[in-house]
């Protein structure tokens, strides 16, 4: 209590205060003078209190040092082990980030594998990377980059050719790329029309790069082509042709086996140049080959479109069925003539009825065939 907090407080409070505090005389006190016995009491009984409070004090202390000694003496060795089993997690996570080897696929036949990047063009900006990368590879790349081993990230580099000729000074890095263990594939965005290749490797901090595979050469087409980056094969398998020829599958400059050799591989198909397919052939009895080549095109068309929900539609007479939205579709066949095609919707009560004719007209010819010698390949 201070001197300025009693003068606040009435006489009769200050009375209750000193009797409470055992201040004699009090009954008989003004206020100036119960104030002051008041604060002689305060002051004679604090270094008693204190006193008292300063066992318990330091009972209090010495129990919370040894629970903090034995809280830190016990846990320490439970939380090295978890230090250590983070730090070992980490180094697993990067060993793993680094680690370009192949693992085997499920459900593919064993085959000897070998490093090799194959590059694929798959629209005018795109390129699809796909690599094998043998352990051993991996343990040399190691072994080659010593000390600068650490610091080195799996990286892709983009050359572009200025000459068109593989290997050659002009090739120039344009793209550098990061990547990480545990795949095997990464779409590469190009926005130039060029003719370049791909390198797969480490690249340390000093600028070092350890390269493991090199790509085929490819160029990429105008921009008036669409883009397709379905990742999976049998999803490509429709375009491969397409797919195989834009990669430098049929042009004789590139020659480029490790991409018939994956393409092969992926779709179980031979692919290549279709002279390099070509198998004897027959022969009528004065020794002139037969020609047993054939080619047979059909066509058909879609008709679709879209009414009212609930109508009744019909082509040709023939109904067709409406969606619960109103759109319709239909395969007609397109035979090598002229024909009209009536479209007739009607509501479901019949009421209203609308009509659209569509006339096409189909014109097949087949050309003469053509014949060329083996040697014109």
């Amino acid at each position: 209590m201070t001197a300025s907090s009693l003068k606040e407080k009435p006489v009769r409070d200050l009375a209750r205060l000193a009797k409470q505090h055992g201040v004699s005389g009090w009954h008989s006190m003004r206020k100036d003078q119960l104030i002051r016995a008041l604060i002689r009491k305060a002051r004679a009984t604090r270094p008693v209190a204190a006193a008292a409070l300063r066992p318990r004090q330091a009972e209090a202390g010495a129990r919370e040092a040894a629970v903090t000694r034995i809280a830190t003496k016990i846990p320490a060795q439970a939380r090295d082990a978890a230090v250590t089993q983070r730090i070992q997690e980490a180094r697993e996570r990067l060993a793993k980030a680094k680690n370009l080897a192949t693992r085997p696929e499920q459900g593919r036949p064993a085959r000897s594998m070998k490093d090799r990047l194959v590059v694929m063009v798959r629209g005018p900006h795109w390129l699809h990377a796909f690599w094998e990368i043998t352990p051993s590879s991996v343990v040399r790349a190691e072994a080659a980059l010593g000390p600068e081993w650490h610091g080195a990230r799996p990286t892709l580099r983009v050359l572009q050719l200025e000459n068109g000729l593989q290997g050659s000074p002009s090739e120039r890095v344009i793209r550098t790329i990061e990547v990480h263990g545990g795949v095997k594939n990464w779409f590469i965005d190009i926005r130039d029309a060029i003719r370049c290749r791909v390198e797969l490797g480490y690249a340390s901090p000093s600028g070092r790069f350890h390269v493991m595979a090199r790509s085929n050469a490819v160029s990429l087409p105008s921009g008036s082509q669409t883009d397709a980056l379905d990742v999976h094969w049998g999803d490509i398998a429709a375009d491969c042709e397409k797919i195989y020829s834009m990669s430098g599958g049929f042009s004789q400059e590139n020659n480029c086996t490790e991409l018939q050799e994956l393409f092969e591989e992926r779709l179980r198909r031979p692919m290549g140049p279709p002279a390099s397919r070509r198998a004897g052939g027959e022969f009528d009895a004065e020794g002139e080959p037969v020609s047993t080549f054939q080619l047979e095109v059909d066509a058909e068309m879609i008709v679709y479109g879209a009414t009212e929900p609930g109508c009744y539609v019909t082509l040709q007479g023939e109904p067709v069925k409406v969606h619960p939205d109103g759109t319709f579709r239909v395969r007609v066949d397109l035979p090598n003539k002229r024909q009209v095609l009536p479209i007739i919707a009607s509501t479901a009560n019949g009421l209203e009825r609308q009509t659209v004719v569509i006339a096409v007209e189909r014109n097949t010819k087949a050309m003469e065939p053509h014949s060329r010698d083996s040697g014109e390949f």
